[in-house]
């Protein structure tokens, strides 16, 4: 995955609890929300990047097992 990048972002304080509150019920945090807002924006604008890169799904992301598999007791 290519490096992620920083920005600082100031918000309303009633601005960020809605986004806070919206993204608690997608199950993202706040940062994710807000991406996937900006891209939903671009996307409508036909502005998203060809070569960026797809965002995961919502939720808690799935446990990855080793290579060898679970561990056994």
């Amino acid at each position: 995955m290519a490096e992620r990048k920083s920005i600082l972002l100031r918000l309303d304080p009633a601005v960020h609890d809605a986004l806070a509150r919206w993204a608690a019920a997608d199950l993202r945090s706040t940062n994710a929300q807000i991406e996937f807002l900006l891209r939903k924006a671009l996307q409508a604008e036909g502005r998203l990047p060809a070569e960026a890169g797809r965002m995961r799904k919502p939720g808690r992301p799935r446990r990855e097992e080793t290579e060898d598999g679970p561990e056994e007791d």
